[in-house]
C-alpha cells in the first residue's frame, strides 16, 4: 500500500511558484512583489497570493513591509555571511553523524549523485547540475537526526538554493570542476570516517561559495520597484 500523500494547498502551489522566481532570478533582490499583478497571473485570489508570501516570509525569501508591500529579501553581505555560517554549522554536524553512521546504500547514493554531476557539467546542463548538488548536500541532512536542525534547515533551503544558483550562474569552468572536487574529496573522508578531514571539506566549500555570491552581488547592483508581472 502507497503512503497517505496529502496534496500540497493551493497556498503553498502558490509560494513554490514564487519561490522559484526567486530562487533562479526571476524576481531579483529587493524587488517589490504586486500581490494584485501575481494573483492576476496565476488566476488566484489575493488571499491565496497574501498567505504564499507569509510562508516565504518563513523562509527568508520575502519581507512584508506594512503598508508598503512584500519585497524579495536583498542579498547583501549580511544576508550571505549569516546564511552560510549557519548552513555551515549544520552540514558539519550532520556531516559528523554521517561518517559514523554511514550505510552501503547511502555510498551508493552519493557515488550515483556524483556520477550524474559529472554528466551535467559535460553536456553543460547548469539547472540540472544545481538540483543534483542541493540533492547531495540533502542526503546527508538525514543523519541529523535533530528535529530543531531539520526545522531549521527546511526554511533556511530555499535561500541556500537561491545563493547556490547565483553561485553557479556566474561560475567559469573551473569553479564548476571544484564544486566536483569539493564533492569527490568529501565522498573519499566519509569512506574513511574521517570526521575531522570532511569537516574541513564542507567549511572550504562554504567559504568559497559564499566569497562566490559575495563577489557577485558586490558587481550587480540592487534591482528595485520591478513589476513582479513583468
Amino acid at each position: 500500500m502507497k503512503p497517505f500523500k496529502p496534496r500540497e494547498t493551493l497556498t503553498e502551489q502558490v509560494a513554490q511558484h514564487i519561490e522559484n522566481l526567486i530562487c533562479f532570478g526571476q524576481l531579483r533582490s529587493g524587488e517589490r512583489i504586486f500581490e494584485n499583478a501575481m494573483a492576476k497571473q496565476l488566476n488566484v485570489s489575493h488571499g491565496s497570493v497574501r498567505e504564499g508570501l507569509l510562508l516565504l516570509e518563513k523562509r527568508h525569501l520575502v519581507r512584508n513591509v506594512p503598508r508598503k508591500g512584500a519585497f524579495v529579501t536583498e542579498l547583501n553581505d549580511y544576508f550571505v555571511r549569516s546564511l552560510y555560517e549557519v548552513l555551515e554549522l549544520y552540514l558539519c554536524h550532520t556531516g559528523r553523524k554521517l561518517t559514523r553512521q554511514w550505510q552501503q546504500e547511502d555510498m551508493e547514493a552519493l557515488e550515483s549523485l556524483h556520477a550524474s554531476m559529472e554528466d551535467c557539467y559535460r553536456r553543460g546542463d547548469l539547472l540540472a547540475f544545481l538540483d543534483l548538488g542541493i540533492e547531495y548536500t540533502q542526503a546527508s541532512l538525514t543523519y541529523a537526526d535533530n528535529y530543531f536542525i531539520l526545522e531549521a534547515i527546511k526554511d533556511l533551503w530555499p535561500s541556500a538554493k537561491r545563493c547556490a544558483f547565483v553561485a553557479f550562474q556566474h561560475a567559469n569552468q573551473q569553479v564548476l570542476e571544484d564544486n566536483l572536487a569539493h564533492m569527490r574529496a568529501s565522498i573519499e573522508a566519509i569512506k574513511a570516517h574521517d570526521e575531522e578531514r570532511l569537516v574541513a571539506i564542507l567549511k572550504g566549500y562554504a567559504e568559497q561559495q559564499c566569497k562566490q555570491v559575495l563577489a557577485f552581488i558586490d558587481a550587480e547592483p540592487t534591482k528595485t520597484g520591478r513589476n513582479a508581472a513583468s
